[in-house]
């Protein structure tokens, strides 16, 4: 069995007697102020938290670039509805449905004076309003037939509950069987991303841990600890172990990459928390932690999760410390932790309800301390990366599992607590690293050969239809979905990787008369389901140009720039003078025929994962050629990271 730090109980009590003494000494020279000095002191204090808000970004035109490039900032005030909901002040976050031509995009949000930016690889963005108007837009967009949701830049802060600077030792690690564990993986070869307040960069007990992330909140690429909090939950997932100094994280051979999403005051906006999942997901990060409250209701949140998850990645996320059932609906793509003692007893302050997935200790949790130090905190701040480090044990243990097969071990090899079975308090009980570990080393994946179902329920056959087309689907699988296609005759015009699943078609890429449409369904496994056709008539305006010498117009919307991992949403855009519809559409890699199809928007898949894909550049081309013969070109080149 691997031997626990040695050194952590003596360097603990030690530093925990010079902070009391150091209390004490503080409150004394409190004492002799006045009360008017106090009153002042504290409204000052109140005054200086209050100030401190999370950074709002730049307008730009609809734009198409990295991370970095995009994502520059500046401080807002937050607007609020009640106690418990704040928004950043003139953003929004909005997901478009797959097929939503860029320009028709761009165009929704120009009657609310709305610009969005993309963020990352992914198909979320970021759009900027007047100041104020914020819930006035979200009420005309939330429905809006080509959206799948908009939704407010909500604020959050951190789920810390309190320090106990005597707690006598790391309960923990023997409480979910950790040193036990350890003895078949310590998380070599994964790395975690702790979105949070940033890391100490400094502190011996991560300092060879960490990995190069970014600084949402500042655009940059300090991800110094501006507040203690996040030093605080990386040291809980990953701190060193066995280097006889200090504490002992869970995953203490994992790589942690910092991405600082929140203020000096420990507030977060959704829209950086989704940007810095994304961020790690699309450099091939498996594991991402957030310890922020009300996650599970974000939209934007979930669907940043949902794609790390199909990149092979999961995230964890802390349930909440107000002592109440929270009411969130339960999602399955990311796993809410809810907070446990050293009795296995969830503590009074953790949140719960049907949306907890697991529990992990959350109480007296030894872990780093910015500056160099250790203490103990208590919070399901800490229960989250916990489990995040018990996550990463397992996919060191066995690289070749999926993310659902991860997850699924997780939770079947947890300990049963409270209500037999998955309840509101533990979800499907308390971590236990030992038996996940196991578990996930034994595994030998299973193969699935059922294909999911898929239909069209809307257009329905015989329908006429115009313009942009919203389609709906219905689609299951026994194990998960990935994908769905739209083809319109014989066209792949779309791909959407997240649910609810479903599309927007721009029948003027169509000519006129029947147009058949099909949709294709994958699950991780490679199984393809596929739609009855559903038969249309299409009715649009034809436009007729005499002599045509204009070339069309060629964007490739996704990728942009930069890093790619996993599985990879190749879509093009392009429109002409002549109309959509005599477009004929090309996309090459490394100048390799990829797909071929005809109409103003042409999506594929592109697999990263593939042996035949190398790590390193890749040039992705399109050309789009009109029925007069004109031609264009674009092309963007992307990095695959393996």
């Amino acid at each position: 069995m691997l031997i626990q730090k040695a050194s952590i109980i003596p360097s603990i009590r030690q530093s925990s007697s010079i902070h009391l003494s150091k209390t004490l000494s503080q409150f004394r020279n409190l004492k002799s102020l006045t009360s008017a000095s106090l009153i002042y002191a504290a409204l000052w204090l109140i005054a200086f938290n209050t100030m401190a808000a999370p950074p709002v970004f730049v307008n730009q035109d609809l734009a198409i670039q990295s991370p970095e490039e995009d994502l520059l900032l500046e401080k807002p005030h937050a607007a609020k509805r009640n106690d418990k909901e704040d928004w950043a002040k003139g953003r929004i976050l909005v997901m478009p449905r797959a097929g939503l031509p860029a320009k028709a995009f761009a165009n929704i949000l120009k009657e609310h004076q709305g610009k969005a930016k993309k963020i990352g690889q992914s198909e979320l963005y970021i759009v900027e309003l007047p100041e104020y108007s914020e819930e006035g837009v979200i009420a005309r967009l939330k429905h809006h037939p080509h959206l799948k949701f908009a939704e407010l830049d909500y604020l959050v802060t951190a789920d810390l509950a309190s320090n106990d600077p005597y707690y006598p030792n790391a309960w923990h690690l023997p409480k979910i069987s950790a040193p036990s564990a350890w003895d078949s993986s310590q998380g070599l070869g994964v790395t975690i991303a702790i979105l949070d307040t940033g890391i100490d960069g400094a502190h011996p007990d991560l300092a060879s841990r960490l990995v190069p992330g970014w600084n949402f909140y500042d655009n940059n690429s300090n991800t110094s600890d501006v507040h203690g909090h996040g030093t605080k939950v990386a040291g809980a997932a990953a701190a060193t172990t066995n280097n006889s100094s200090g504490v002992a994280g869970i995953a203490g051979q994992a790589k942690i990459m910092p991405i600082r999403v929140a203020s000096p005051s420990l507030t977060a906006s959704s829209s950086l928390i989704s940007s810095g999942i994304i961020y790690a997901a699309d450099r091939g990060v498996r594991v991402a932690n957030v310890s922020y409250a009300n996650q599970p209701m974000r939209s934007a949140t979930i669907t940043a999760s949902q794609y790390m998850k199909d990149k092979g990645g999961l995230v964890t996320v802390s349930a909440g410390n107000n002592g109440i059932d929270e009411g969130f609906t339960p999602t399955n793509t990311m796993i809410p932790v809810s907070a446990t003692d050293s009795n296995d007893v969830k503590t009074s302050w953790s949140s719960y309800g049907n949306y907890v997935a697991v529990a992990a200790p959350g109480s007296g949790i030894w872990t780093t301390v910015r500056g160099g130090t250790y203490g103990a905190v208590s919070g399901t701040s800490f229960s989250s990366p916990i489990t995040a480090g018990v996550i990463a044990l397992m996919m060191a243990a066995n690289p070749k599992l999926k993310s659902t097969e991860i997850e699924k071990l997780l939770l079947s090899t947890a300990k049963d607590l409270g209500a037999a079975g998955r309840d509101s308090y533990y979800g499907y009980g308390r971590v236990d690293a030992a038996a996940a570990v196991k578990a996930a080393k034994s595994s030998v994946t299973t193969a699935d050969i059922t294909a999911p179902v898929v239909s069209i329920t809307d257009p329905l056959s015989g329908e006429t239809v115009s313009g942009l087309v919203p389609v709906s689907i219905q689609v299951s699988d026994n194990v998960g979905v990935t994908r769905t296609e739209l083809w319109v005759n014989n066209t792949s015009v779309a791909v959407d990787t997240s649910a609810p699943y479903g599309f927007s078609w721009d029948s003027k890429g169509s000519s006129n008369g029947t147009a058949s449409l099909f949709v294709r369904a994958y699950d991780a496994a490679g199984n393809v389901g596929i739609s009855s056709t559903t038969k249309v008539n299409v009715s649009n305006q034809v436009i007729t140009q005499p002599s045509d010498t204009t070339a069309p117009i060629v964007k490739i919307i996704n990728p942009v720039a930069g890093n790619v991992s996993g599985n990879v949403t190749i879509t093009v855009n392009a429109s002409d003078n002549s109309g959509a519809s005599g477009i004929s559409l090309a996309i090459y890699i490394d100048n390799v025929l990829k797909i071929i199809g005809n109409g103003s928007t042409l999506s594929t898949n592109w697999n990263t994962r593939s042996s035949n894909v190398t790590a390193g550049s890749h040039i992705i081309k399109t050309i789009a050629k009109d029925a007069a013969g004109n031609l264009s070109t674009t092309s963007v080149t992307v990095k695959v990271i393996k």
